[in-house]
């Protein structure tokens, strides 16, 4: 038998926030409350204003309680943020209740502890406004001065039932010590709370990497797992929930150019336009060069197109591709182009996501290129990076753009590349650059790896490079292991002993298969 809905399932209240929504599965339950539990600087003071500010923006009105931050900081430092707590305030749209520590009176803990008199204030702010969300920062804030468990149980519980009785939905702000310890500071925060949130700063490789974990949401259904997000001024936190992406992107059939015609039929007659291409190659291969041709065809077509370069400055592409016959000058007076360069290191990879979609949304680009991903894949962990390439993909696909990424192979004549770390499966197509070398003289070559959905040049073209670009030739006859990162000349005689094993193993297979 099939048990029905009753109509008494758990309703969620939208936060407004950034994707948060999306791992929530339709925001926090409504009525209830929820604990934020996290380390110093994992975000916690900027969740519960956002969650107010998202609240107010859409109509309505919230409470902030303070034990900690006085209010006149709080007002201070939201605004960064884009948060004008202070005319929100003289709207009638948010009220404080300020219950920080006074510097100047030294606290004694002394006889029993009693919070009566500061939730009636909050009763009070939440008539007053008519608050739906209330925010209490920090509940270690209060109760770190008194030894006795039992008494922070028990007003942690009476906080928790006196905002359920006031019909508010209600964040919880509380210390941890260890990202990967205790959930809270006094053991007991997590039971009382009707739902729990994880946020980490953990140190990776040298670098912070703030996630975000929904730990329990009673009665209602959530999102698993650690999920990255970035803080960033003017929006607050954005949450990345890149695992809960779904493969719901379109497909089209359309081809466009990469702007090389002899490329082009390579590829069984262009790029698909919302693919996603990797080339990959070692130093001074043609990677630059591919991406030069890449957006010149684009502006050709009239499409506007997107340059994120992280090894070279504007001029020094603008230098390059001149020398290639590519105006990127004429193309950015024309509108066409947009270049974005910076060092990888100067933000974090969910920083860089963020940066990337927000360039993609305000030029709207029919084209994105990004030179290199191998540059950008040491700004973060292994788990980082292959989390920051599926965000950009999916969000490249869900666009509709045509994508073209270069990575850098470790070793000039090839043989491994960035995907080996598993990239190559998150890409459509892959074009492999390659280092010959012949009798003394290194040559370039070039091989179409994969391409979904079409039939494509299998052959390793010679490929030159000139005023004109990148010119492809006739294939490699004589020559094995390009790929592998070691090239073998074969001999005539080597040719024809190949061929007649090929042909003998052939005419073993056909008489294998005749009655």
């Amino acid at each position: 038998m099939i048990a029905r809905a009753t109509g008494t399932a758990v309703e969620k209240m939208a936060t407004g926030i950034s994707s948060f929504d999306i791992i929530a599965k339709g925001g926090l339950p409504r009525n209830r409350t929820t604990l934020i539990s996290g380390t110093a600087g994992s975000g916690k003071t900027i969740f519960a204003v956002q969650f107010l500010a998202a609240g107010i923006q859409k109509g309505g009105s919230g409470v902030f309680v303070t034990f900690e931050e006085s209010a006149a900081d709080i007002r201070k430092n939201m605004m960064s943020f884009g948060w004008d707590l202070e005319n929100w305030e003289a709207e009638g749209k948010l009220a404080f209740v300020d219950a920080s520590p006074d510097p100047d009176i030294e606290s004694v803990e002394s006889g029993g502890f009693d919070l009566g008199a500061l939730l009636a204030r909050v009763r009070h702010a939440v008539q007053k406004v008519k608050a739906e969300r209330v925010a209490v920062d920090s509940l270690g804030a209060v109760f770190s001065q008194f030894s006795d468990q039992s008494i922070v149980r028990s007003e942690l519980f009476r906080i928790a039932s006196a905002l359920k009785s006031l019909g508010v939905t209600a964040v919880l702000t509380a210390e941890r010590t260890d990202d990967y310890g205790p959930v809270a500071r006094f053991g007991v925060e997590e039971f009382i709370a009707d739902n729990v949130m994880i946020l980490r700063n953990v140190l990776e490789d040298e670098s912070r990497r703030r996630t975000i974990e929904i730990l329990k949401f009673r009665g209602c259904d959530h999102q698993k797992g650690e999920y990255p997000f970035t803080i960033v001024p003017g929006g607050g936190v954005i949450v990345i929930p890149l695992s809960a992406m779904q493969l719901s992107m379109k497909s089209s059939a359309v081809r466009t150019s990469s702007g090389n015609a002899q490329l082009d039929e390579m590829c069984g007659g262009g790029l698909f336009r919302d693919s996603v291409t990797l080339v990959s190659g070692a130093t001074g291969t043609g990677k630059t060069l591919t991406v030069a041709q890449f957006l010149n065809g684009g502006a050709k077509e009239g499409e506007r197109c997107l340059l994120l370069a992280f090894e070279e400055s504007r001029d020094q592409l603008v230098r390059n591709a001149t020398g290639w016959g590519v105006d990127f000058d004429q193309m950015e007076r024309d509108g066409l182009l947009r270049v974005v360069c910076d060092y990888p290191d100067v933000s974090g990879l969910e920083d860089w996501l963020v940066t990337i979609q927000a360039a993609i949304r305000d030029f709207k680009p029919q084209r994105v290129a990004l030179d290199s991903l191998s540059a950008l894949e040491h700004a973060g962990s292994a788990k980082a990076f292959r989390e920051f390439v599926i965000g950009l993909t999916s969000f490249i696909k869900h666009e509709e753009i045509t994508g073209l990424f270069t990575s850098t192979t470790a070793s000039l004549m090839g043989g491994d590349s960035i995907t080996e770390a598993h990239i190559s499966t998150l890409t459509d197509s892959i074009i492999l650059l390659r280092y010959v070398e012949m009798f003394g003289e290194m040559k370039r070559g070039l091989t179409v790896l994969k391409m979904r959905g079409s039939a494509h040049d299998k052959a390793i073209r010679e490929f030159t490079i000139g005023k004109g670009g990148m010119q492809v030739g006739r294939p490699f006859r004589n020559v094995t292991g390009v790929l592998a990162g070691t090239p073998v000349h074969l001999s005539p005689s080597d040719l024809e002993r190949t061929w007649t094993r090929g042909e003998s193993a052939l005419d073993a297979a056909n008489d294998r298969r005749m009655p």
